[in-house]
């Protein structure tokens, strides 16, 4: 087949087809029938001969000077009684496509002419004149914005009429979930139809019947699906059925958010019993200890970015890695090599970088330093067009670019981006995949003559590649050196991070036009339809910079010892330890016994006064920038490490605040209030962003694990909530379900999960410690051992043992499997907070010393001043190398361990 949806315009939808023949010189001695079949488009008929060596012909509408049945004017006109099945077409201008079957600029003809065609069912011609006329209004009218509406209510009125097919089932038993309208995305194109799904399969049926009648998934294939932003709106779902794949199984745009919204929860409920939820975070812990390679990690952050194959606005952006073109051998030892990923494109040569910014300093607000983007339809169909040279004539209406113009060579494009006055672009996946076909022209393209004579043909290597394989293998091994495993976090701050916006983007000369930002401009603001879809072309064939993944600094990869990727990696295999070296976690629990074994050389480090009242509780985020406090003072704070600043008070009620925590991914801060209620704080949108009334009295302190809240209250009980943060269901507000309530006799003072969270600890104000399996929501012991409230408890490391400390001064060590009370000590005052690796224990006294226990020897082994009020809350990183307090005296303070 070779007519294809690219060969219509973009925005442009393909209706139906009839088989006809096109009558040549009709009435003429030569008359000739050509065999094939007419379609009809919004925008245009095309119609597609079955012989290969004939072009296919294709007419724009707004080029159509008259269109009806054939013999019906002038003085033909009793003869139409006849029942003709013919339909003229007078016009001023026709395409002619890929005769004898060949990719190539199309040809045109202009000059008033007239086309006749005879459909096989002579009962059709006056609906497909009615429609042709129809459509030519829409194509004639003189807004943009109009003729996009008419368009839009003729294909709408179409979809209302038809509905999904039920025989298309694959089983009769199958039950019917929901049922809607959509458009299924392919680079440049949309197709619009029904979208159907039941409780095995996903089913997309096209109006056109194009490529095929239905389109099915089977939900037990999925393996991941992504909401996506579609020309700026919320309307987009992907689905994927592997795991580390680039390209999609199936696109799918909604006319209506809730239709979108409706079928990803379908979905996601499925999935839930087959596959884990992936955040960035998670993606970025798997990076950081080396369980994803850089390719793999870049990938995904781009699929949560808004990235997609399907989208060439929003095509996976990947950086120039390698800066020298010129060399015969390339040294990927040597840091020379390699293009500076703390920069972006634009700010890569100095001299290009001073006028940029002189022109910048002058420009009035909103000011932008970069005039083009990084990533956009038209760059990454410049890297493609020997394997999509269909796409290129698609966006540049049936041309090539200039030759000249091509990419001709890497080594010229590389310095052109270095050089240009607009060029800033960045590379796309395929510089580091497996497939050669987009440097080599193997459809003998012509692509034209360049200045010089020569013809375009496969893409110019630098020197030190031997071959198109052997450029790919050598990417690759740069992509995965030790140089850019230190340094793709800069990389990915300016594309996905915390410098992509605001004043550390102009800081990092990263500020490009407003609207390729996401929010830059609200298009349901826009009245005027013509602004409105002149504004979206605009938007979408300048670029769109990816959705912001991390507000703080994205942390570097652990690299001691760190092994060579490329050696011992494909991109989708797991990395197997090669013998004889350490895993990252041998390495990371060496690190940890190191910082428990000199715990008691403790150093303050830094203290600031950030609250008028005591400090109840610490959050860190992961890079360790911000530090987020709570205080009985009725106060969140917000505090830079950095700067030393406190960047932001929040106040959510005027009662105190027990204890904060961070959610995975740095977005949000949950606080607990004695005003019954649990908040969450909004971090990137700076605003509450749910309340969860969820107890009778106070809320004395909260945990999290695996979208799963633990809160303990002054009401006797603690509550297991099921709650996924509304930031990653795209809804304002969050649905909390209970899944469990821990019934106590007395009010609740702490709690504490173990690593796993398969058991909870919780402790009384009546001095009672309590055992529970949260599996089940039983209780497993119940153990008196305090003779006043119980200040704190934890499980050690491998869950064996928990330690509590009580307002009596006692800490107790409990076996967990029998709930005895295995060993006690004792202090002469009360230990509010502590922290402990199953043998050593930091705890905070009520004097406002810190106390390093020895849990063997049973005696404290050293006293560290520190505060002048009780220590109220302890924090410790995961490398156990940096601790941070709070106490009642008001204060927050550092502390480093010096070895």
């Amino acid at each position: 087949m070779r007519f294809s949806l690219l060969l219509l315009n973009l925005e442009e939808y393909y209706f139906e087809q009839h088989t006809a023949n096109h009558i040549q010189n009709k009435g003429g001695q030569n008359e000739r029938k050509i065999r094939g079949s007419l379609k009809i488009c919004s925008k245009s008929v095309i119609f597609e001969p079955d012989a290969i060596s004939q072009p296919i012909i294709k007419i724009p509408l707004r080029d159509c000077i008259k269109i009806g049945k054939h013999g019906e004017n002038g003085s033909n006109r009793h003869f139409a009684k006849t029942k003709s099945g013919e339909i003229s077409l007078i016009f001023s201008q026709v395409y002619f496509i890929k005769e004898h079957n060949i990719v190539a600029p199309y040809k045109i003809e202009r000059g008033k002419m007239e086309y006749v065609f005879e459909l096989d069912v002579s009962g059709k011609v006056e609906d497909v004149v009615e429609t042709l006329l129809q459509l030519h209004r829409a194509s004639c009218l003189d807004k943009l914005g109009d003729q996009t509406a008419m368009i839009t209510a003729i294909l709408q009125s179409r979809l209302a009429r038809t509905s999904f097919d039920k025989n298309r089932f694959q089983s009769v038993s199958e039950k019917l979930h929901m049922e809607c309208k959509a458009e299924m995305v392919t680079p440049l194109v949309t197709n619009p139809g029904h979208v159907c799904i039941t409780d095995t399969n996903l089913y997309f049926q096209p109006l056109n019947g194009y490529p095929k009648p239905v389109v099915q998934i089977t939900l037990q294939d999925v393996r991941r699906i992504y909401k996506r932003r579609h020309g700026l709106m919320p309307l987009g779902l992907e689905v994927f059925c592997t795991e580390d794949d680039l390209c999609s199984d199936i696109y799918l745009k909604f006319y209506e958010p809730q239709d979108r919204d409706d079928l990803y929860f379908y979905i996601a409920t499925y999935l839930e019993h087959h596959v884990a939820e992936r955040t960035a975070e998670s993606y970025m812990l798997q990076w950081q200890r080396g369980h994803l390679s850089n390719y793999q990690y870049l990938l995904h952050l781009n699929n949560l970015a808004d990235r997609s194959c399907n989208d060439l606005s929003q095509y996976p952006v990947f950086p120039w890695i390698i800066s020298d073109y010129c060399s015969a051998e390339l040294d990927l030892s040597n840091p020379g090599t390699f293009r500076d990923l703390s920069r972006p494109v634009g700010a890569l040569n100095k001299e290009r970088l001073e006028r940029l910014l002189a022109r910048y300093q002058e420009m009035p607000e909103p000011k932008f330093m970069y005039g083009s983007h990084y990533s956009s339809p038209g760059y990454v169909l410049f890297y493609l067009v020997r394997i999509a040279p269909e796409y290129m004539l698609c966006l540049q209406n049936g041309r090539f670019d200039n030759a000249d113009r091509m990419f001709n060579s890497i080594g010229e494009t590389w310095k052109n981006c270095l050089d240009g006055a607009t060029d800033f672009k960045e590379l796309i996946p395929e510089f580091y995949g497996d497939d050669v076909s987009f440097l080599v022209n193997n459809l003998k393209l012509d692509l034209g003559k360049r200045q010089g004579g020569q013809m375009v043909d496969d893409v110019e290597l630098p020197p030190w590649a031997r071959s198109p394989e052997d450029f790919l293998q050598k990417s690759k091994d740069a992509l995965e050196s030790n140089y850019v495993s230190e340094h793709l976090h800069e990389w990915i701050d300016l594309i996905f991070g915390y410098k992509q916006k605001g004043s550390d983007a102009v800081g990092a000369h990263n500020v490009f036009h407003p609207l390729t930002y996401e929010g830059g401009v609200d298009l349901n603001s826009i009245e005027d339809p013509d602004e409105k879809v002149a504004m979206l072309t605009q938007i979408l064939e300048f670029g769109q910079t990816p959705k912001q993944l991390f507000v703080t600094p994205h942390p570097r990869r652990i690299t001691p010892k760190f092994k060579n990727f490329s050696q011992t990696y494909s991109h989708n295999a797991p990395m197997a330890d090669s013998p004889g070296e350490e895993s990252f976690e041998d390495l990371t629990e060496e690190s940890k016994t190191l910082a428990w074994n000199n715990i008691a050389k403790l150093q303050l480090h830094d203290q600031h006064k950030i609250h008028k009242e005591a400090v109840t509780g610490i959050a860190v985020s992961c890079n360790g920038s911000s530090v987020f406090t709570t205080s009985q003072d009725s106060t969140l704070k917000m505090f830079s490490k950095e700067s030393k600043m406190l960047q932001r008070s929040i106040s959510f009620s005027n009662m105190a605040l027990s204890s904060c925590l961070l959610l995975p991914g740095d977005a949000t801060v949950i606080s607990s209030s004695w005003d019954n209620n649990v908040y969450f704080y909004s971090i990137a949108f700076a605003r509450r962003q749910d309340t969860l009334m969820g107890h009778d009295d106070a809320v004395s302190k909260i945990c999290w694990h695996d979208n799963r809240l633990y809160s303990a209250s002054w009401d006797s009980t603690v509550k297991v909530w099921s709650g996924v943060p509304a930031e990653m269901t795209c809804t304002r507000r969050q649905r909390f379900d209970m899944l469990a309530e821990l019934e106590h006799d007395v009010s609740v003072d702490t709690i504490s999960l173990n690593a796993a969270s398969t058991l909870l600890v919780s402790g009384t104000k009546e001095g009672t410690v309590n055992i529970w399996d949260l599996t089940t929501a039983t209780m497993l012991h119940q153990i008196p051992c305090h003779s006043g409230t119980v200040c704190d408890t934890a499980f050690s490391p491998d869950s064996r043992h928990v330690l509590s400390t009580g307002e009596d001064g006692c800490l107790n060590v409990i076996d967990v499997q029998t709930g005895m009370l295995i060993s006690s000590m004792t202090s002469d005052e009360p230990q509010r907070c502590f922290i402990w690796d199953g043998n050593s224990v930091l705890s905070g006294s009520q004097s406002g010393e810190l106390l390093v226990w020895d849990l063997l020897g049973g005696k404290i082994s050293e006293r560290i001043q520190g505060h002048t009020g009780a220590v109220t809350c302890i924090w410790m990183n995961e490398q156990c190398s940096s601790i941070i307090t709070g106490g009642e005296d008001r204060q927050i303070m550092f502390w480093k361990l010096q070895y």
